[in-house]
């Protein structure tokens, strides 16, 4: 599944964006999140036993640095623990300008976690004046990341603009001082550009950082967060979501706990009405936030839980009103049908008590004088076109039968079935089994097998009126596109979108929603079909429509 992954990303990079599967790539990748959160305990299992075993100073605080760098995006609590102890080591030895530069971590730490006052506290006890050329940039990037977080969530507009001047001093001195080709100088420079509406430069400059990433690592999943905010500017939604994926999977295969793009994927689903999935990315973003213990993470988290628990209370009120309404149309269609049923037997009944008075008649007439032969032969005749009738009326009757118990097999099927699930929805009610509501709604196996029902019964109803509808489409075909009924006489997707087109339903929407289809994969199903005619593309559609029509 990987594999089929990894083919899904490289194709998407040269043809059109197939996000479905992305998607379930990402899902995918979710199910399989413990196996790399158990890589990374690992890892952290192996440098926490030398650290123990550790005699040298130097390298307790190369150990302890590795642990702070492993836990920075896993878990934000152990990230400042082996911070303080770089920091203890480094004023044990004297390295005044490691406990700067960790002092320095320790207070980005701090900001990013939404802790201001603290991350202002340790900056304070940072001397510039002892720091070197490394540690100088990471002392002016926390002070950067701080005030600018200072300034975007004050609501004081003096202090927003105060905060603002300091974040862009401490930018200054920190472009001038990082390498050019740095991670941070990247980000900075494309956010300038960004910020200020360059996007042509803001895109070329992010593209030359994608060029310095190992694709699928942590920075890689910056980078391309970065990449979705380009397009997002660009309002190419299409590329956008598929960058957004591209970072969600990176941070989903290095355990990253800090989930910002899986919660910025979730709040774009939610935006374009795909409340499932995005109730599923923002639970297991806050399951990963709550073990990193993000205090800033959870206050952008809560806002859109609350939204899905909206949604989901909204859309489960249009369910119970559609059910409602559904029952009325069932309960006005099988009143419909009992007084057809009715009138059919009274018809019925007229039909054999005329047959029984000609039976009568036709008897008298054997008894008659020789003279009413003309007459008798004019009653055979009439006799004769009588019969045809009742044959063509008897099958008109079949035929009717055979829909209408169509019909009410299907109506009494759904029936029983919304019953029995509605009692054992009341029992799961009633025994608090929440949980296993939960699971019994969520799973997709009943509606695969309802609409495996419903596209066999639409199958065998469709081609009993059009029995000729393949054999007439393939007419409309080049030789290599032309199609064959599957087994069991079974319709394939291009035939059913046809099939649907044929009976007037030419909205793709529609068409996707009855087919299960995004309306994307029905866009190109269509296409495809026109592209295979024979001639005449443009009218394609409009002579399927008159197949079955009298010549």
């Amino acid at each position: 599944m990987i594999l089929l992954c990894m083919a899904a990303l490289a194709a998407t990079a040269h043809a059109q964006v197939n996000l479905d599967s992305l998607y379930r790539c990402l899902d995918h990748e979710i199910v399989a999140f413990p196996r790399y959160v158990a890589v990374h305990d690992q890892k952290v299992a192996s440098l926490t036993h030398e650290l123990a075993e550790a005699k040298d100073d130097s390298l307790r605080y190369r150990l302890s640095y590795q642990l702070y760098d492993l836990y920075r995006a896993f878990v934000n609590d152990s990230a400042i623990y082996y911070l303080r102890q770089c920091i203890r080591i480094a004023e044990q030895t004297g390295n005044r300008a490691q406990v700067g530069e960790c002092r320095s971590l320790l207070a980005l730490r701090c900001s990013n976690t939404g802790m201001y006052d603290e991350a202002l506290e340790i900056l304070q006890q940072v001397e510039p004046g002892q720091l070197d050329r490394q540690a100088l940039g990471v002392y002016y990037e926390a002070c950067n990341h701080v005030y600018n977080e200072l300034a975007y969530y004050t609501h004081l507009e003096d202090m927003r603009q105060t905060y603002q001047e300091k974040a862009g001093q401490y930018e200054a001195l920190l472009l001038a001082t990082i390498p050019e080709n740095s991670n941070t100088a990247f980000l900075r420079r494309e956010m300038i550009d960004l910020g200020a509406g360059r996007l042509q430069q803001s895109m070329a400059t992010n593209t030359k950082w994608l060029q310095t990433v190992e694709r699928g690592s942590h920075p890689y999943a910056l980078v391309a967060l970065y990449r979705y905010l380009e397009y997002k500017a660009q309002n190419d939604s299409t590329q956008m979501m598929y960058w957004l994926v591209e970072s969600a999977l990176s941070d989903v295969r290095n355990a990253v706990m800090d989930q910002g793009s899986l919660w910025e994927l979730a709040n774009q689903l939610m935006l374009q009405g795909d409340v499932d999935r995005a109730y599923r990315y923002i639970s297991f973003t806050s399951e990963c936030t709550n073990r990193y213990g993000s205090r800033q993470r959870n206050w952008q988290i809560s806002p859109l839980l609350s939204d899905i628990a909206n949604r989901y209370k909204v859309r489960s009120e249009q369910n119970r009103h559609r059910l409602a309404m559904t029952l009325a149309a069932i309960s006005v269609l099988a009143l419909l049908l009992l007084a057809t049923l009715f009138y059919v037997n009274r018809q019925r009944k007229r039909l054999a008590k005329a047959q029984e008075i000609q039976q009568h008649t036709n008897d008298m007439l054997a008894s008659a004088n020789a003279q009413l032969s003309e007459k008798n032969q004019a009653l055979s005749d009439v006799n004769r076109q009588l019969n045809a009738l009742n044959a063509q009326l008897s099958e008109s009757n079949r035929v009717k039968e055979e829909y209408v118990g169509r019909f009410m097999r299907l109506c009494s099927i759904y029936i029983d079935k919304m019953d029995k699930f509605r009692k054992r929805v009341n029992k799961m009610i009633k025994n608090h089994e929440y949980e296993e509501l939960y699971t019994a709604t969520r799973g997709q196996e009943s509606k695969d097998q309802q609409l495996e029902e419903l596209y066999e019964s639409f199958d065998a109803a469709f081609l009993h009126l059009f029995p000729n509808f393949v054999e007439e489409v393939n007419a409309l075909l080049k030789p290599e596109e032309r199609m064959q009924l599957q087994k069991d006489q079974r319709m394939n997707t291009a035939l059913r979108i046809l099939a649907l087109i044929r009976l007037g339903i030419d909205d793709s929407s529609k068409i996707a929603e009855f087919l299960n289809y995004s309306v994307n994969t029905i866009y190109n199903y269509r296409a495809r079909l026109k592209n295979g005619a024979f001639s005449d593309r443009e009218n394609f559609e409009r002579r399927i429509k008159k197949i079955g029509m009298p010549k």
